[in-house]
């Protein structure tokens, strides 16, 4: 779980999900919504596959980038047990 809270722990990361919630998008399709460079949003994709947030699709030369749902739900589930959020009072 540290890896996932590491990778949700940026901003970027966070609205590169979002996008990704949406539709499945390039690396190219996703660096033209930033104003940063092509290497930081490579950088920022690699620790969401490493957290097992995204995966990479290859087709041919292009790779596109698909969200995992169910780790991202996994992960939102345990930390609601964790804190007890959605069991009613005690």
């Amino acid at each position: 779980m540290q890896e996932i809270l590491k990778a949700l722990s940026h901003p970027l990361r966070r609205e590169i999900l979002a996008m990704l919630r949406v539709a499945p998008r390039s690396a190219g399709e996703i660096a033209s919504k930033f104003d940063v460079s092509k290497p930081t949003i490579s950088g920022h994709l690699n620790i969401l596959r490493e957290a097992e947030l995204i995966e990479q699709v290859r087709n041919g030369t292009t790779l596109t980038y698909h969200i995992r749902l169910s780790v991202l739900e996994e992960t939102m589930s345990a930390l609601m047990d964790k804190f007890d959020i959605g069991k009613g009072e005690k």
